[in-house]
């Protein structure tokens, strides 16, 4: 295939259904109280109150892998998770594909391969941030403002939503099918969180973010995608990845 245009390649790559993170199956230890789910289920923060975070490893050194074992440890320090997912891609040992920035401090760098093997490479891919003064963006890689100013970051991609426009690699009826999870900025600034309950395509995914107002939305992850959200009836507290999106109360 060495004569086939990169175009067509990324192409290939979403249909084929390729993507990079664990290949680990969906466990059927999840906890999930809502019988008739929709088929998309959201969860909105307000970034201005300061209570959204990302995490990855404990005080001892090893990440959290699951949603439970972050809501345990931080409710025995006296906090209360009152949301989580899993935030973005990993490589195989666990340590998150490109960009992450914990608590200010760049832990993994940029990842500025054009192209490559999986979603992740799929351009544009993109970040999800938050500043010191709790503002939160989505953004394409090549419009990240660099790391000053920077309380959070994750970068996963492909991006779903691009200034308002569905990415135009996916396509509508697609048969690449998978459970996903993603991010958008809502016009308010506030920022929805959604996985799908069911196995979706990009281009459906994608189309959610946008009816919903997001001119931006990042996809996070496929099939290994959890959400931990008591308010919504979806307790999944399973799972094995790298960074961990949360909403966190003191108790």
């Amino acid at each position: 295939m060495h004569n086939v245009s990169s175009h067509v390649w990324a192409f290939f790559l979403i249909v084929s259904g390729m993507i990079c993170c664990s290949s680990e199956p969906r466990p059927v230890s999840s906890k999930l109280t809502s019988s008739t789910p929709d088929r998309f289920i959201a969860y909105t923060v307000d970034p201005a109150l300061g209570n959204l975070k990302m995490y990855w490893k404990d005080p001892k050194g090893q990440r959290y892998a699951m949603l439970g074992n972050l809501v345990d440890q931080l409710a025995a320090k006296g906090q209360k998770v009152n949301f989580a997912m899993n935030g973005g891609m990993f490589r195989a040992d666990g340590t998150p594909q490109g960009l992450f920035i914990e608590s200010g401090t760049l832990t993994t760098p940029l990842d500025t391969v054009e192209e490559a093997y999986g979603n992740f490479y799929l351009q544009p891919n993109g970040i999800f941030y938050l500043t010191h003064d709790h503002r939160a963006v989505v953004c394409q890689r090549s419009e990240f403002p660099g790391h000053e100013g920077i309380e959070y970051a994750t970068q996963s991609g492909p991006m779903l939503v691009i200034q308002g426009k569905i990415h135009p690699a996916f396509r509508e009826g697609s048969s690449n099918v998978h459970f996903r999870n993603g991010v958008g900025i809502l016009p308010d600034g506030k920022v929805l969180f959604a996985i799908s309950s069911e196995e979706v395509n990009l281009w459906d995914f994608a189309q959610f973010f946008r009816s919903n107002g997001c001119e931006n939305a990042l996809y996070l992850d496929g099939f290994v995608s959890r959400m931990y959200a008591p308010a919504k009836n979806w307790e999944q507290r399973d799972g094995k990845f790298g960074v961990i999106i949360a909403e966190v109360n003191e108790m």
